[in-house]
């Protein structure tokens, strides 16, 4: 006998709202997500979607009315709850667009629960698009399945963040003055946890200084290369994932 379908199907157009979901509900879809499911996917009424309330996890849609350019889509049911998101945030100076956008979208794709931009002396980007920066964790996360958005920060310079550090987060910061290797440490300290990756011309030593100065505070090493902003983020995140387990 030929196997029974999955329900719904896996194929199903997801998207992330900012409404609260519900059973019963019927919610108005317009803008770039109706052209989205109309133009693109090619969706009729009666045809099924996935939402995400990041609130309250994963529900079957169907859609119940089609226009021109909008849709209303009746919420059925709930499919998953809200996912555990590990405890991690990536503290770090903006850089160029292109490479930021590929940044903010792996990170998401990865687990981490806040990005926190900072602004350090030697930072060259000073002004972010957190609208478009969203837009991208939104995309990676309805592409990756998940239930869960990181939170995105304004930007804050980093002697305002280290002002306030909370006591019981541990604080990594990628040392190109030399630390100890970052898959050693994180095995041994478990709980919330930052990564501080600084920008393109390094830590200033006053900088690297007050970061020191914080108890909570661990250089710590990537590798003998030297790495990208970018590519220091999302290696060090995958450092500690996989020694907290998540990958287990």
């Amino acid at each position: 006998m030929p196997a029974t379908p999955a329900w719904p199907p896996e194929s199903a157009p997801r998207l992330f709202v900012d409404v609260r979901l519900e059973s019963g509900l019927s919610l108005p879809i317009n803008g770039g997500q109706a052209h989205y499911l109309l133009s693109v996917m090619r969706m009729r009424e009666g045809k099924v979607i996935k939402l995400c309330d990041n609130q309250t996890g994963e529900w079957l849609g169907t859609i119940s009315m089609v226009g021109k350019r909008d849709l209303i889509v009746s919420v059925e049911g709930q499919l998953r709850s809200k996912e555990e998101v590990p405890d991690l945030w990536l503290l770090v100076a903006p850089i160029k667009k292109a490479r930021i956008d590929f940044m903010i979208e792996k990170a998401t794709e990865l687990g981490v629960a806040v990005v926190k931009p900072v602004l350090t002396q030697r930072t060259v980007v000073d002004r972010l698009n957190l609208d478009r920066l969203r837009a991208h964790m939104v995309e990676a996360a309805e592409q990756c399945g998940r239930t869960a958005l990181p939170v995105l920060e304004e930007p804050v310079k980093l002697a305002k963040v280290l002002a306030v550090w909370p006591s019981e987060r541990a604080l990594y910061f990628a040392d190109e003055q030399g630390g100890a290797p970052f898959a050693q440490i994180t095995k041994h300290h478990k709980g919330p946890a930052a990564i501080l990756i600084g920008p393109e011309g390094g830590f200033s030593d006053e900088e690297r200084e007050a970061i020191l100065a914080i108890p909570q505070a661990v250089g710590v090493s990537l590798g003998p290369r030297i790495l990208r902003a970018e590519t220091a983020s999302l290696a060090a995140i995958s450092i500690w994932m996989s020694a907290q387990g998540d990958w287990a």
